[in-house]
């Protein structure tokens, strides 16, 4: 007896215009959530802040109020400040962190592709670039300010040093890393010294080096800030000496947002250079799913 019932069809294939419709799709339908989730967590935060304060669950007094943030904001930009206008002392601390930034990024990666290729300066120097690492870098800025007044000089050294060591180990650990098996090939095929570090080693080690600058530039303004708050005639850590010292957490959280503002306006310009420069690499898994 032959069996009459339907045998099931194998489903067809997608077709490639399909596969790529439902991929953007599944990116349009991540990207939503991604960004529901970025608006609800901020107003959870800031909500249940100023709900807390406001009903006295939290004293105000020691934690700031979201309202009063914003109005500490709104004072500084239109009624400016006892050094100055707002944008005068902005200015000033972005200087500072920018110049220090600077100077930490061209000295550590000078350094850490000098030591990193060459193993016999690198063993004599490890112990003493291990040491001045372990240095409290507070320390560094009261002496800098000790030695160079409260200008602008000592800010920009305590940022660059802060900076430095950051981008010093990872170009160091980038060079490190380099695949020996091609730089020996390169060699058999003739290239120099100059050549195998241009070619080679220096791109290998990009990844690492554009890698440590999103978090260099924020120990920068760390650097700057730190330093104003040691000794300054002007800029936003005077500020928030100031607001401290008249027990006011509104404007010293109000000259946090400031600068988070800026570091994250960095970060934007840093990964701008990083797509940039790094657009001979082919995209990682985690960001070819980034939004």
């Amino acid at each position: 007896m032959v069996d009459t019932r339907p045998v099931d069809q194998p489903a067809p294939e997608q077709t490639e215009q399909e596969v790529q419709q439902s991929a953007r799709h599944d990116r349009r339908v991540r990207a939503t959530r991604v960004w529901i989730g970025r608006i609800i967590l901020p107003v959870l935060v800031i909500g249940g802040w100023q709900v807390c304060t406001a009903t006295g669950l939290v004293d105000k007094f020691f934690y700031g109020q979201p309202s009063m943030v914003w109005q500490s904001l709104v004072d500084l930009f239109t009624k400016g400040t006892a050094f100055g206008s707002i944008w005068f002392n902005l200015g000033v601390t972005i200087k500072e962190a920018v110049f220090g930034f600077l100077v930490g990024t061209v000295s550590g990666i000078f350094f850490g592709l000098l030591l990193g290729q060459n193993r016999l300066l690198s063993d004599i120097c490890s112990p003493y670039i291990k040491a001045l690492n372990s240095v409290p870098r507070i320390i560094l800025g009261s002496i800098f300010v000790v030695a160079f007044g409260l200008g602008l000089l000592p800010k920009v050294l305590l940022a660059a040093v802060l900076v430095f060591f950051i981008v010093f180990f990872n170009a160091f650990q980038g060079v490190r890393e380099v695949d020996q098996n091609l730089i020996s090939n390169v060699r058999v095929l003739g290239a120099s010294s100059l050549q195998v570090a241009r070619h080679v080693t220096i791109p290998s080690a990009l990844t690492w080096i554009i890698a440590s600058l999103h978090t260099a530039f924020g120990f920068a303004i760390i650097g700057a800030l730190v330093g104003e708050v040691l000794g300054a005639q002007a800029g936003i850590g005077l500020i928030i000496v100031q607001a401290q010292g008249h027990f006011d957490p509104n404007t010293v959280i109000a000259c946090m947002v400031l600068m988070a503002v800026v570091t994250l306006l960095a970060e934007y310009l840093l990964t701008l250079l990083e797509k940039r420069v790094l657009s001979w690499r082919p995209p990682s898994k985690t960001e070819s799913q980034a939004i």
